[in-house]
């Protein structure tokens, strides 16, 4: 049997590698172990619950205030017990988080190999993001299975010098996990009827904006200019704004204090997956700076706004359905006018069209496992 153990730390991570994890389960000849880090606590476990994942090792490295050193030092030092006790033959992380860099790192000092899920992401600028793009070129020399969302990625890592026998084009799991929610949502109309019952009642004669914001490069005045920007496209009196606050409180504090007391402006805890699903689909206009949101939105057909300067997801850009706004106030302001005034732009870019996969990652993964 071969024996292969999946880290990782946050719920991005939990949602794109869940799939993975039930296809392995299933694989005969697989032993499938999973050890999370937990460098996000409660916002793991939502997904943990969702996708029926019982942890074989459970970290718990999250603290109030934790910084970068904290939780990678915390995950290198802890991952090398975790590799004694569960002997696994290969390790598998995702995508760009801390967790994703540490294991990797003490999966090199444990001489186990590693393979890599969403590999060849790329901006080119190391301090954008920050600090994932970093991880991410760290991991990729670490790792000697490289399993790549798109063509694009795979020559990001071809041009790198990586060997392209060990390159795999996958598609993104992100997708395989959007359809697998979809269809919990669409087969059971109570648990929607409840969803609905707790997210916030909008006017049907107005357009939903859901906004996102987390991303650490942009809490030295980007928040902020994004949050002025939601201000005034609230100010038209034709939309709501609808915005989950993610859990860290740099965000929380700037989106109370610039946003808390305008009655088209809903400000609510961060979501479980489902109902943030469901909520995307309900939305007109989305305005985020998640790497996943972007992977996810074109699927369902949502125009998206990303308050970043760079993205490493640059096919969605090419498709059309996605726009790099950054957090200047005046463009965002702009581009979403633009969106919601302008019927034919907003349909060149609503169309659904998704250059991430087809739902059929996982698949693709664990067969490449299966052959070593």
């Amino acid at each position: 049997m071969m024996r292969i153990l999946s880290v990782f730390g946050t719920r991005p991570e939990a949602i794109k590698m869940a799939p993975i994890i039930r296809r392995l389960a299933a694989t005969p000849g697989i032993t499938s172990l999973v050890c999370v880090t937990a460098q996000h606590r409660q916002m793991l476990d939502q997904v943990l619950n969702l996708f029926s994942i019982t942890p074989d090792r459970d970290l718990g490295v999250m603290r109030d205030g934790q910084g970068l050193t904290w939780i990678t030092t915390s995950v290198l030092e802890r991952m090398a017990d975790v590799y004694v006790g569960l002997r696994p033959d290969r390790v598998l992380v995702q995508g760009d988080t801390t967790t994703t860099f540490a294991a990797s790192m003490a999966s090199f000092y444990a001489k186990l190999p590693v393979g890599h899920v969403e590999a060849g992401l790329r901006t080119g600028n190391v301090r954008s993001p920050w600090p994932e793009e970093m991880n991410r070129r760290l991991t990729t020399h670490i790792a000697d299975l490289h399993f790549s969302p798109t063509e694009h990625a795979r020559l990001n890592l071809l041009r790198e010098g990586i060997d392209p026998s060990r390159i795999v084009v996958t598609g993104n799991t992100v997708i395989d996990a959007l359809f697998d929610a979809l269809a919990i949502l669409d087969a059971d109309p109570a648990r929607k009827a409840e969803i609905e019952r707790m997210l916030p009642r909008f006017d049907p004669a107005k357009r939903v904006i859901l906004v996102t914001g987390h991303r650490r490069e942009n809490f030295d005045g980007g928040l902020e200019r994004v949050a002025h920007g939601l201000l005034r496209l609230a100010a038209r009196g034709d939309v709501e704004i609808v915005y989950p606050m993610h859990l860290n409180p740099n965000v929380r504090r700037i989106a109370e204090a610039v946003l808390g007391s305008h009655d088209a402006i809903k400000l609510i805890p961060p979501l479980d997956y489902l109902p943030f699903i469901h909520l995307m689909r309900r939305a007109d206009l989305i305005i985020t700076d998640s790497g996943g949101v972007q992977e996810e939105a074109p699927s369902l057909g949502k125009p998206v706004l990303v308050t970043r300067d760079t993205t490493e997801r640059p096919e969605a850009v090419a498709a059309g359905t996605v726009e790099l706004v950054g957090t200047d106030t005046e463009l965002l302001v702009a581009r979403a006018s633009g969106l919601l005034d302008d019927r034919t732009t907003y349909e060149r870019m609503s169309f659904a069209h998704n250059p991430y996969g087809d739902g059929k990652a996982a698949t693709r993964i664990v067969e490449t496992l299966l052959r070593g």
